[in-house]
Formats: structure tokens, C-alpha cells, sequence
């Protein structure tokens, strides 16, 4: 089956470019772009009649957003995110892969745990699954993993999640088991002695509110332990999210020393702040906790520079039982597949982040981490793709979301970009009606 996107705004975060053009897809994988459908027709020696052509009216198509760090909550809270739930989410979000966290009931720490998630995903999403697992069993932090098996039968990651391993002997071993067979190990950079218990990010805001907190330097601290290991061990490393400005100059030097570190962060913690918890929102009650307006300006910048590699939904659904409750007795986390492309033009229409700077951080950097052909416009790239509109407005509502969970922070708030479409493989998974 041929395809071609005609009159498309295509945005290319590798060339770093947006221009009018088309794009011809066959058989999953795109062919070529250029600036004219007909003479991209012609270069292929193809007729017009004989491919489908989908007008794009001058809207934006750009690779599908690869989402490392979502959690799906099968097996064990089913009701909270089914595979089935969480890829229709996806798939309406311009998602096109989504790397899932091992965080489940019980972790995904054996091949044969494994191998029922991938089963599941395979039958139940439109969208690419990729399975992360446990770097330690049981995500206790005191027995690694089979790490070669896990790899064996799928895992593109390992990571204990928020659970920080804490014993530092097992986690260089873990990283050195790691490093010999290839595997990408993704951390939680934060001290966890400093870091338990806290509901928001310690300061003038958290002391008026009652609220329990932790100091910026507990991910600075986190950071510095974990690049020590990784200079030692050579394990491929990345920071699930960096939060703060005074973690960024660790950061950066481990990355001049030439370290195989690459950082995150969530779009959440790009588009709001502390006060937005106001009078004690739980919907805005994530990990780590939302920081001051000083560290979200530096993490931005971060980004622009690409200094943090990648933007991730940090994905956690909650059901309403965990998050109606005392601030600091409710559950951490907010869903965000649905909002991850339209929060992220906020940072578009404030004018700090260009559309293949951001695409760069949501398709290309995390697709590239992974080892995936996606997250490009190039030719025999696979054709995932998103085609949206960056001004659309409207007011969300969080109870037309796809998630079985509505946890998010942006229930009324107004917003703009709308997800017009999205392609698996050249294959529409998604369209708005």
C-alpha cells in the first residue's frame, strides 16, 4: 500500500526544519519527502491514481511521539489501565511507540511476566509496545534481575522505577551485568533518604502550605552517585527525569567526559510549577514533587539545548479512590498521553521551544535511545507519523479522556494543538472526527 501526505507542514527534527512538502509512504516505511507531491509521484515513477492521498491543508506531520516511561497498570490494576485503554489513549495523543514501566502487581522481573505483557499489548493496542523490566527482583533493590533472559525475551530497558536502589554494591553490579551484555539501565536520580515522604519541593510555598518536602539537591545528590557509577561500570544510563537547575551542571559534565548518560523529563514538570497545587490539588501531586518557576525556566533551557534529551508523559494512572484524599496521604502521578503534544505547545506558542525542537526531545532523541528506526522523516524510517493542528483551541475535559483514569492536571484548563491523526506503520490508528 502506497500513501502520500501532499500539502503537509512536515516537521523534521533531525534536519531541524519545517517546511511545506509532501510525503510518500510504502509498505510501513517512508519512501522520500519533497517539496511537491506531483514531483515526488514522478521521482517514484508512480500515478497519482493509483496511490490513496491524504491532503494534509497545510497541518502539521511530524514522527509519532515514542513515550519512554509509561505505566500500564496490567497485570494487577486492571482498573485503573488496560493495554487496550492506554493505546487507544496513545493513539489519540500522536503516541505511536510506548516504552512501559515495569511498576506492576506483580514487577515485570522474570520472562515469563514479560511474555504475558508483550502477549497482552500485541492483542489489545494500536499502537507499538515496548516492554521495560525490573532491574532488581521484586524492584526491592537487593537481587538483580536475569538480565540476558529478560533481554532475550524483549525487555528494552531496566529500571526500578521511583524505587531507588539504595545499596550501591548491588547497583554498580547491576550496571557492570548491564554494560557486558549491552542493556540500557534508566534511573530515578533522587536521594532516598531525603526524598521519603515528600508531597512538594522544599521552600517558602511548601512551609505555608504544611506541607512535607525535600530540598532540589536530593536529584542533585541522586545524579552525582549514580554518574560516579556509571564512570566506573561504562553502563549505558538514563535519567528518567531531571527536574531542577542545580542537577543540570552534573549533568552536563558527565556528558563532556563522554559518558553514555542521557535525561528526561516530564511535561509536566515543563508546564507547571509548585504553585499550581494551590489549596492542596492532587490532581498536581506527581514524583518528584513540581518544582519552582526558577528550576522549570532552566529545565526548558535545558531542553533548547538539548542539554536534556528527551520529554516524556511520565504516564501514571491513578483511580479516584488513591487521589481523593489529604494531599500528602494521595497517591503520586497523573496520566498524560492524551495532553503530552497539546501541553507541550504551550511551550511552542510561548515561543521557547521551536516544533522540531520539541519533536527532536519527544520522537527523535527517545527513538534513537531505544535503537529504533522512528522519530525520523528520512527515507526507510518506519512511518509512524502524527498529524496535527498547533492552534487549535479548547477546554479540556478530562472525562473525554481514553485513559481508564482521568488523574489529570489539566482538567478546564485551556489549551491549544489538536491531534488530527495517527499512523502505525503508514496504517491510521487514530482520526478525529
Amino acid at each position: 500500500m502506497t500513501t502520500l501526505f501532499d500539502n503537509a507542514r512536515l516537521i523534521d527534527p533531525e534536519a531541524g526544519t519545517e517546511d511545506i512538502g509532501a510525503l510518500l509512504v510504502r509498505d510501513g516505511l517512508i519512501l522520500g519527502t519533497g517539496p511537491d507531491g506531483a514531483a515526488l509521484l514522478a521521482t517514484e515513477g508512480l500515478d497519482r491514481a493509483t496511490v490513496e492521498v491524504v491532503d494534509c491543508r497545510g497541518k502539521c506531520l511530524a514522527p509519532g511521539i515514542v513515550d519512554i516511561g509509561v505505566k500500564v497498570c496490567e497485570p494487577g490494576e486492571r482498573h485503573k489501565e488496560s493495554y487496550r485503554s492506554a493505546g487507544l489513549a496513545a493513539a489519540a495523543g500522536g503516541v505511536t511507540t510506548m516504552a512501559t514501566r515495569p511498576d506492576t502487581m506483580p514487577s515485570i522481573d522474570t520472562p515469563e511476566v514479560l511474555e504475558f505483557v508483550r502477549r497482552r499489548a500485541n492483542a489489545a493496542g494500536p499502537v507499538h509496545v515496548l516492554p521495560m523490566a525490573a532491574l532488581t527482583k521484586g524492584r526491592e533493590g537487593r537481587e538483580m534481575t536475569e538480565i540476558g533472559f529478560l533481554m532475550d525475551a524483549g525487555a528494552v530497558a531496566f529500571t526500578d522505577c521511583d524505587h531507588v536502589v539504595r545499596d550501591t554494591k548491588v547497583f554498580s553490579r547491576a550496571l557492570t551485568y548491564a554494560r557486558s551484555c549491552g542493556a540500557l539501565v534508566i534511573a530515578h536520580p533522587q536521594e532516598p533518604g531525603l526524598s521519603a515522604g515528600a508531597a512538594a519541593t522544599s521552600g517558602k510555598f511548601a512551609s505555608l502550605r504544611g506541607l512535607p518536602a525535600v530540598s532540589p539537591m536530593a536529584e542533585r545528590m541522586g545524579l552525582d552517585r549514580d554518574i560516579a557509577l556509571i564512570e566506573m561500570t561504562g553502563a549505558r544510563y538514563h535519567a528518567d527525569q531531571i527536574t531542577t537547575a542545580r542537577a543540570l551542571p552534573a549533568l552536563e559534565r558527565a556528558k563532556a567526559n563522554g559518558l553514555d548518560i542521557t535525561a528526561g523529563v516530564s511535561i509536566h514538570h515543563l508546564t507547571l510549577n509548585e504553585f499550581d497545587v494551590a489549596d492542596y490539588r492532587t490532581f498536581f501531586k506527581v514524583k518528584p514533587p513540581l518544582r519552582s518557576e526558577d528550576d522549570r525556566q532552566a529545565v526548558i533551557e535545558a531542553v533548547a539545548s538539548g542539554l536534556i534529551d528527551v520529554i516524556c508523559s511520565m504516564h501514571t494512572p491513578q483511580d479516584e479512590e488513591s487521589k481523593r484524599r489529604p494531599f500528602e496521604e494521595a497517591a503520586s502521578g497523573a496520566v498524560a498521553l492524551e495532553t503530552l503534544l497539546p501541553a507541550a505547545m504551550r511551550l511552542y506558542h510561548s515561543g521557547q521551544l521551536s516544533l522540531p525542537q520539541l519533536f527532536r526531545a519527544m520522537s527523535l532523541n527517545p527513538a534513537r535511545r531505544l535503537g529504533l528506526s522512528a522519530g525520523r522523516l528520512t527515507a526507510g524510517a518506519s512511518a509512524d507519523l502524527v498529524l496535527f493542528d498547533p492552534d487549535t483551541p479548547f477546554v479540556l475535559d478530562r472525562y473525554t479522556l481514553h485513559s481508564k483514569s482521568q488523574n489529570t492536571p489539566f482538567d478546564g484548563a485551556r489549551m491549544q494543538g489538536k491531534v488530527l491523526a495517527t499512523y502505525v506503520a503508514g496504517e491510521a490508528v487514530f482520526r478525529r472526527d
